[in-house]
């Protein structure tokens, strides 16, 4: 509602006076207030603040009269009263120097300012004043209290006396009252002779006059309160009538609120109790009470001391309260409180120290509610008295205090909007964010790519775009439009502000016309003619309608109050306007749909319809008059009214299911008068025919039915005209803001599935709940609240301690205003639940599941109740915990909602939760079956914490086994090491909870990243690391601190028992990619594994599976015959060119063949590149061939391409971030033209690339080629072999098996299986007949050693340097594969080589493949 903005202001005083000021008192336009000091009495302009004039009294007067109390204004601000400690009242007359002003704008030669605007001095220009004393009248006792009365002073004075003073006939008229001959009685209805006061020294300590209750509420000096009201026109003792407040005895002050009548009595105790009065019994009616709690203020609540002062802002929409002790705060109307400087920043300084509070002696708010001055009780203290020695402007104890206020204070048609916008004396605060990118889709996707899947849970698929969610609730900040100078200096201050739906243009309305800014050209719209804006001023408020401003002004020139419809895009003059006259005066407007709703000052409702007729360039709009209604009977003054809307809400009563059109028409007037919320009907009860007068498309509209109120207490209430059948719920209902009592929800009750509704259930239901912020926008669909909130933020650490006390930075924070919002769903939920209403939640609960805050919801509501119901003392006839949990059991999401509940709740109210929701164990099983791991993994923390240990290594023996097998590595370290806690009896701490990986770390293997160590690589440094106890080389995996001092326990060996099962169960069924992910994530020992299991599992039995799995796997190519030595076009005579001959003379398969043989390890890249092999097949060629003579262009159209990386027909994933060839690849794709690449040299390019797999695999499969070698597994090196197609590499395994003893098995199952895989090549796949040619004669060899077949012995691993050497890859065609050391003595610097390989290996493998990331929900 009001929020306070930045530091307040200390007005300095030009005058040297003594004299602290102790009183202040804005006039009734408030352009100017007056200060009192106890003998001056001084009058300032309000913009800027500046004195004008000032009254001394002379000595001898001021010792007769006493020193100045208080003072009055006159209602048009002639006159001033001044009541004086002896019972005197002075009176003032102010005339004004015509012409003469002390202050007038200064502006540069040459500005756009001209001063010829009419009004010009009166509106920039501080007036010239004279304070005369005109009457002084002696009323012989001391004066208690001042108070205007229309056209009367109303006095009361200490010798219980009330005295009507007339402001011009002030003799004659003077009427006297005493207070103990007026009866009072606790209701109008009781006899006419109530009891009278009936003490001789009962008088007034306090009274304020109530318009629209025509009365006074009056605080005696005993702490009574009443409300005394005149029975008739005549002011007598005996047409007077008192009423009390029968529980209030501790009264101090008091202050009335006009337009909510309502009056609020401050007490003794610190608690301020409002007050109405009950029009149909006359008596007074408790309303609300603004006291501060001690759960916000645990130090202060109880410590204020009395209420000093209360003052309603002049729009009557907030309350500031202030102490004895100190301190302000403000409530809204019905207490919802906004600010407090008693806690918090205001209250305690950066380090700690308290503060003293403000104390406050007066205070009084300026136009608008804008700003507030203060009269500093402190300020005393605070002036140095050497500062008058220097002659200069002394600090005088006035402060400013500046205020923001929402739209809706002034504006209320903006409850039908979804934005949330603050206006300032000078500045609007929005909170749509950058119109012109409000619908960007990628804001959102961006910066979902980077966060782990949990984090954006299961609903993240583009919902939030549609509705613009992410610009309203993106960021804190809000978008600032400073208010045009040019227009704001003329007609300050602005009074009514509005924004368009879609959030891109604001209107402003100051004192004379009016001006409109658009967020997407950020330009402002102002008058052309300066006349035309002076000559109108806006009196009902302003609203838009598609691209049309709608407002009700009043004409100066013609005395007419009309209505005025502007066009946003053409120019602000009214030759573009639509102009209707309107009959009396507009005092509220709004608009639904294409209707646009006026109340009047008559009480009557009047209701146009609006239409857009296109008309040459600038389209204009159209109004016709459809229904007025007279609301003079329900409506006893038409200053109540606080807002009026057209709803298409209804209670459904004449209106079937059949009929849907109808709900989007305007069925029901909404009326909020004086915080009761009144609903008027269409009444379809009558006949409905149309009416023949009319023209016959234009159907008479149907009268309203009586009145109905809704609710009490009502401060906004928010509709919405928009349709959605999923939403229905939603978008149907009324929502309310009540102040303190939070919101209500009337929420409509739809049938399931279009049945007959039942006849005892009421079609709508009212829903009260609490939210922590105050409400100021709803957002419908999603089920949000929009708000903001006051924020400080300290600065008196830059200021000395001893200059401490005068800044005003030091005595206050710096106050900011920040955006907040709420979800209230849960609330809904939990309420319709409550009262046996499953079936509508369940409705409402699954329209709004695709929200993205909906795991969310049912979170907050099972943890509310369970809070709620478990903490209870008394205990609870009927839980509602049971049916919230059968309710969530309806969504997916029931297993996470109540395994996140628990883990936030404290573990004492574990066994009522699940007492209600179900066993654990149970719910850990339905996890699993359901395959949701790190559900599971959550489970069992809370098993582990209400289990015996066997049942959690049970539970945890299960997860872990599955999480093997899908592969979750990071949820298995952390279940290997949750294994080991139980083990060790660390039950009593449980692990830690998973964190979701990082993206970087959550690919593949990673030890492309962490390296193979050998044990070459120093062995101390590894010592020291991993407390290695073994002598086998081991990936350095992110858990290898597992094998610890402690690896010869019990559950170590459980775990590995578990381990070498997965790693078994992997090699049989021949994934090596999942064996090399599992050895590298879990720091598993494979080498000393494989070594143990050489002629077990680590055997392979079907070469020929084998080699196609790993191609499979590893998406490596099968090899193909290349098109120049088999069945190709360019040989059948198909087609041929000079290209193809060229290609045919240049090289044929043999000479690539040699080559690669020949040029061996050391070849260079471009050299040995031309072992290329296409990978299309042949029947692709074919199909090629048969386009004739573009064929060149077909074939090399995947290369050219840059969106699409793959290579030619094969199934190879290319589109990594380091190429094959070494940047020939880049070169090729990024400037074809400018190479000078013969065809032939291309097509070889093309058949090379196609013929690798992508080249992490080949990082891949060449790490593993290295694990076999090392544990002495050489069938799997073969098999690797042959799939990367090294002769090498089968040259070094045969070199291996001759120079040592290897089993004669193991050479008989190579030999067999490399006949296998000859066969197969063979018949089904030709391309690996050259290189099988290649090493026939090592075949041959190999045969031979296993006819001679040696007596087999122990196995001796080889010399790992001999091993290292032959399989090191070339360094340009594999750049990340390190260099493994070469014996265990090997030297530093071979270490820091290998290291720097590994540094290089992170940067090119950063997206390696993704193995499944473990994203972890356990919270």
């Amino acid at each position: 509602m009001y929020f306070l903005s930045g530091w307040p202001k200390r007005l300095l005083c030009p005058l040297e006076s003594q004299e602290q000021p102790l009183h202040i008192q804005t006039d009734p336009q408030r352009a100017f207030f007056a200060v009192l000091s106890p003998s001056q009495l001084s009058i300032w302009y309000c913009r800027p603040s500046v004195l004008i004039v000032s009254y001394k009294e002379l000595s001898k007067a001021a010792s007769q009269f006493g020193p100045y109390k208080q003072a009055e204004w006159r209602p048009d601000s002639t006159m001033i009263a001044v009541s004086t400690a002896n019972g005197y009242i002075l009176f003032f007359e102010i005339p004004s120097a015509r012409d003469k002003y002390l202050y007038e704008p200064m502006y540069p030669k040459g500005s756009p300012h001209l001063k010829g605007t009419p009004h010009y001095k009166e509106e920039q220009c501080a007036p010239s004043l004279n304070l005369e004393m005109k009457k002084v009248l002696d009323l012989q006792a001391s004066i208690t209290s001042l108070q205007s009365m229309l056209e009367d002073l109303l006095v009361a004075t200490a010798d219980g006396f009330l005295h009507l003073v007339h402001w011009d006939g002030m003799t004659n008229g003077r009427k006297a009252i005493n207070l103990c001959t007026v009866p009072f009685s606790v209701d109008l209805q009781s006899s006419r002779a109530g009891s009278f006061l009936g003490f001789e020294d009962v008088y007034i300590r306090d009274m304020e006059y109530c318009a629209t209750l025509d009365g006074f509420a009056v605080v005696f000096n005993d702490g009574r309160v009443g409300f005394i009201t005149p029975m008739s026109s005549r002011f007598t003792a005996e047409q007077l009538h008192g009423v009390w407040a029968q529980d209030v005895i501790d009264g101090t002050c008091v202050a009335v609120n006009n337009k909510y009548r309502l009056m609020a009595f401050g007490c003794a105790n610190g608690s301020v109790q409002v007050y109405t009065i009950d029009t149909t019994t006359g008596a007074m009616q408790f309303s609300h009470k603004l006291e501060l709690t001690p759960k916000q203020y645990p130090d202060i609540w109880n410590k204020t001391g009395p209420v000093k002062l209360i003052k309603w802002s002049p729009d009557s929409c907030v309350v500031m309260v202030t102490w004895e002790c100190g301190g302000l705060s403000l409530w809204s109307v019905f207490g919802a409180q906004l600010i407090c400087t008693l806690g918090g920043d205001f209250a305690y300084r950066s380090d700690g120290a308290k503060k003293d509070p403000l104390k406050i002696s007066s205070m009084t708010w300026g136009s608008e509610g804008y700003n507030l001055w203060v009269i500093d009780g402190n300020s005393s203290s605070n002036v140095k008295p050497e500062r008058d020695v220097n002659n200069e402007a002394r600090q005088f104890g006035i402060l400013q205090f500046h205020f923001i206020k929402s739209a809706l204070t002034v504006n209320p048609c903006m409850s039908n909007q979804e934005q949330v916008l603050l206006q300032g004396e000078d500045r609007l605060y929005l909170n749509c964010g950058d119109a012109t990118q409000a619908q960007s889709p990628r804001n959102t996707s961006a910066h979902s790519e980077h966060k782990p899947t949990r984090e954006r849970g299961p609903f993240s698929d583009g919902s939030l775009d549609s509705q613009g969610l992410s610009t309203l609730l993106g960021h804190r900040h809000w978008h600032v439009v400073q208010i045009h100078s040019t227009y704001l200096e003329s007609n300050w201050p602005i009074r009514f502000s509005a924004i368009d739906k879609l959030g891109q243009n604001v209107a402003v309305v100051g004192k004379f016309g009016f001006a409109h800014y658009s967020l997407l050209t950020k330009k402002w719209k102002l008058f052309g003619n300066i006349t035309q804006e002076q000559n109108m001023t806006v009196t009902g408020g302003l609203a838009w309608w598609n691209d049309f401003i709608v407002l009700a002004c009043y004409n100066l020139n013609d005395h007419q109050e009309e209505l005025r419809i502007y066009l946003r895009t053409s120019n602000l003059d009214n030759a573009f306007a639509h102009i209707t006259k309107v009959q009396a005066d507009t005092l509220l407007l709004s608009v639904f749909r294409d209707i646009v709703i006026l109340f009047r000052a008559d009480c009557s409702i009047c209701l146009y319809s609006i239409e857009r007729r296109p008309e040459g360039l600038n389209p204009t709009a159209s109004i016709q008059v459809l229904q007025e209604v007279s609301m003079s009977r329900y409506i006893p003054h038409p200053f109540l009214v606080v807002s009026v809307t057209l709803t298409s809400v209804r209670t459904e009563t004449g209106i079937t299911l059949k009929m849907p059109q109808q709900a989007c028409e305007a069925e029901s007037i909404m009326l909020n008068l004086a915080g009761q919320l009144i609903m008027l009907q269409r009444d379809r009860s009558g006949p409905q025919i149309r009416d023949k007068d009319n023209n016959p498309n234009q159907r008479k509209h149907l009268p309203f039915c009586a009145p109905v109120v809704l609710a009490q207490s009502v401060e906004n209430v928010w509709t919405t005209c928009r349709i959605n059948k999923q939403k229905r719920h939603l978008l149907e209902a009324l929502w309310l803001s009540c102040g303190g009592a939070g919101m209500k929800v009337w929420l409509p009750l739809f049938p399931r599935d279009h049945r007959k509704p039942h006849s005892f259930l009421s079609r709508r239901i009212m829903l009260p709940f609490h939210i922590n912020i105050y409400p100021l926008a709803v957002l419908f669909e999603d089920a949000l609240v929009l708000g903001a909130v006051n924020d400080t933020v300290l600065y008196d650490c830059l200021y000395p301690q001893t200059s401490a006390r005068e800044h005003l930075e030091v005595l206050f924070p710096f106050s900011i205003v920040e955006r907040t919002s709420q979800i209230y769903l849960h609330h809904i939920l939990r309420q319709l639940l409550v009262r046996n209403l499953g079936e509508q939640a369940l409705l409402l609960a699954h329209s709004c599941a695709t929200l993205p805050y909906f795991p969310h919801v049912l979170e907050l509501m099972l943890h509310e109740v369970l809070e709620e119901e478990a903490t209870s003392r008394e205990p609870i006839p009927d839980p509602l915990l049971p049916t919230v949990a059968k309710f969530i059991t309806e969504f997916p999401l029931f297993l996470q909602t109540v395994v996140h509940c628990a883990r936030k709740t404290e573990y004492a109210l574990w066994n009522y939760l699940f007492a209600a929701v179900g066993n654990p164990k149970d719910l850990f099983e339905e996890c699993l079956m359901a395959q949701d791991l790190d559900t599971a993994a959550s489970y069992l923390i809370i098993l582990q914490n209400m289990e015996v240990p066997a049942v959690s290594r049970q539970h945890a023996t299960l997860l872990f086994n599955t999480a093997l097998e899908q592969g979750k590595w990071d949820l298995c370290r952390h279940m290997i090491r949750f294994l080991k806690a139980i083990g060790s009896g660390e039950t009593e701490t449980p692990p830690a909870t998973p964190t979701t990986q990082e993206p970087s770390s959550s690919s593949g293997f990673e030890f492309f990243r962490h390296r193979s160590i050998s044990l070459s690589q120093s062995a101390e440094n590894l010592h020291s690391k991993f407390n290695l106890t073994k002598t086998l080389s081991m990936p350095s995996g992110p858990s290898g601190k597992r094998w610890s001092k402690d690896s010869d326990c019990a559950e170590n060996m459980y775990i590995d028992m578990m381990l070498w099962r997965h790693a078994r169960r992997l090699l049989e069924e021949i994934k090596l990619k999942d064996l090399g992910c599992f050895a590298a994530q879990l720091g598993f020992e494979l080498i000393g594994w494989l070594c143990k299991e050489r002629a077990r599992a680590a055997r392979v039995e079907d070469f020929v599976f084998a080699l196609k799995k790993l191609h499979k796997d590893f998406l490596w190519p099968f090899p193909v015959i290349p098109a120049s030595s088999i069945n190709s076009p360019f040989k059948n005579g198909k087609y041929k060119t000079a290209v193809g001959e060229q290609l045919l003379k240049s090289q044929s398969a043999d000479t690539f063949v040699n080559m690669e043989m020949d040029t061996g390890v050391s070849n260079t890249p471009r050299s040995r590149s031309w072992l290329g092999t296409i990978s299309s097949s042949q029947r692709e060629i074919d199909t090629v061939s048969s386009h004739g003579p573009h064929m060149q262009d077909a074939f090399l159209s995947p290369l050219l391409s840059k969106g699409d990386e793959c290579s030619i027909g094969s199934a190879t994933d290319l589109t990594e971030t380091s190429s094959m060839v070494d940047g020939d690849w880049t070169m090729v794709d990024e400037n074809f033209s400018s190479l000078s690449l013969t065809q032939s040299e291309l097509e070889h390019l093309s058949l090379e690339l196609a013929s690798k797999g992508p080249h992490k695999s080949q990082v891949q499969l060449r790490y593993l080629l290295h694990i076999f070698m090392e544990a002495g597994c050489l069938d799997w090196c073969i098999v690797i072999g042959l799939i990367l197609r090294e002769s090498s590499v089968i040259n070094q395994v045969f070199s291996i098996m001759q120079s040592s003893d290897i089993d004669g098995e193991i050479c008989q199952n190579i030999k067999t299986g490399l006949y296998a895989v000859d066969k197969w090549a063979s018949t089904d796949c030709p391309g690996y007949k050259p290189f099988l040619n290649i090493i026939k004669p090592q075949i041959q060899k190999l045969s031979e050693i296993a006819e001679e077949q040696v007596p087999p012995e122990a196995f001796q691993p080889v010399n790992p340097s001999k091993v290292t050497e032959q399989v090191n890859p070339r360094a340009e065609e594999s750049r990340t594969s390190s260099s493994h050391g070469a014996n265990p003595q090997s030297d530093a610097g071979n270490s820091n080589a290998s290291r720097h390989e590994e540094d290089k290996s992170k940067i090119e493998d950063e997206d390696s493949f993704q193995e499944g990331s473990y994203d972890c929900i356990v919270s």
